[in-house]
């Protein structure tokens, strides 16, 4: 029994430190949040994410290279957004063309270690800085719920807001993305909801929430 209380101690304080972290983040930390707190809560994220640590590390090189791969690609990339999960990318914002959203597409599948696109680029012009804040906060909001929600791996689910439609990202369970997908869509100002999750089986989602991650560390186990 008190080997019991002590995963589930784990996993609340887990929670309750990621969604901490998560509120920092969007306040810029100020200084009476705990620097310290804020590093173990992104740890906890990281362990309990469903994605190995190397594919969580090459999801964050394929973002931070996609500014090379569109770079002259396009006639202008800086409406774009590029975010990748388990090597996944999906594309949203505006582009000037349909030559350029195609050009975009297979700009970034051509990447190293991409394994699919989802390309929802809209032919339009940029969304103002307002339509930009308005998004963050929705993505805040989201996120925060679904962290929040027992019935959802808030961790292994990733949010981008485009002018304040959610795109949800991940590795979940067919009744977990529906459930993730509800929750998301009951958040003040989300006009509608798209989920390009990656679906997988209920053993598959038991083996990677328990399966220890290339560092040695344990992820802890959800009930």
């Amino acid at each position: 029994m008190p080997h019991l209380f002590s995963s589930v101690a784990r996993r609340s304080a887990a929670r309750v430190l990621t969604v901490s972290a998560l509120i920092a983040s969007t306040l810029g930390v100020s200084a009476c949040f705990p620097l310290a707190a804020t590093g173990i809560a992104i740890g906890a994220m990281a362990v309990i994410d469903r994605r190995t640590i190397g594919a969580q590390t090459e999801d964050q090189a394929i973002e931070l290279k996609a500014g090379d791969a569109l770079e002259g690609t396009v006639s202008d990339a800086s409406g774009i957004a590029v975010t990748s999960f388990n090597r996944r990318v999906l594309l949203t914002g505006q582009v000037l063309s349909g030559a350029d959203r195609q050009a975009a597409g297979a700009a970034i599948a051509g990447m190293p270690n991409v394994r699919g696109v989802y390309n929802e680029l809209e032919i339009a012009g940029k969304a103002s800085l307002q339509v930009g804040a308005a998004d963050t906060t929705i993505t805040t909001r989201v996120k925060t719920a679904l962290l929040r929600d027992e019935l959802v791996p808030g961790n292994s689910v990733k949010v981008k807001t485009e002018r304040s439609v959610v795109y949800l990202m991940g590795l979940v369970t067919n009744a977990e993305a529906q459930r993730a997908a509800e929750v998301a869509s009951l958040v003040p100002g989300v006009a509608r909801v798209v989920t390009v999750f990656e679906l997988i089986s209920s053993d598959e989602a038991e083996r990677l929430s328990t399966m220890p991650k290339e560092d040695g560390s344990a992820p802890a186990r959800r009930q």
